[in-house]
């Protein structure tokens, strides 16, 4: 079966999704992000085919998301680290964290807690307007064409 391709949709989530929309990957960048960095310890905590992983790896490198790194010259041996790229999505995936906390983390509480480094504190984040710091929700945007959308055909 081949895979849909997204990248070339005039929206920005189904760019984003051509990404890291396969199911492994934004878990393989969670797991980078916490510092599990080389393939062996990947595979092992993910419980991820070897075939499977290297896949979402090269992905996600071809995609400036991950770098490789050489750690080891004999025998080469390499780590995954974050690019900008990928630095920016783990701050996707803390929104996601953030929705599975609230809806889906039942009476355990969340699986995991994220201390802010500036202030010390255990928090989660927010979603704010780059404008004016105010919180931004759903219901209070109003979603209008910008520069690269597609012209609407007309009837």
């Amino acid at each position: 079966m081949q895979r849909t391709d997204f990248g070339e949709m005039a929206c920005s989530i189904a760019r984003t999704m051509d990404v890291i929309g396969e199911p492994w990957s934004p878990l393989v960048l969670r797991n980078v992000f916490i510092g599990i960095t080389r393939f062996d310890q990947l595979q092992r905590s993910l419980g991820i085919s070897r075939k499977v992983l290297a896949e979402r790896l090269k992905w996600l490198t071809d995609n400036e998301v991950l770098e490789r790194r050489q750690y080891s010259d004999r025998p080469p041996r390499y780590e995954y680290v974050l690019t900008a790229r990928g630095q920016e999505l783990v701050e996707v995936l803390m929104v996601m964290v953030r929705w599975g906390d609230r809806w889906l983390a039942g009476e355990a509480g969340p699986p995991v807690l994220y201390r802010h480094q500036a202030c010390g504190q255990i928090s989660h984040v927010e979603l704010t307007c780059s404008q004016c710091g105010e919180p931004m929700h759903a219901t209070g945007i109003d979603v209008l064409p910008g520069p690269g959308s597609e012209p609407v055909a007309s009837a």
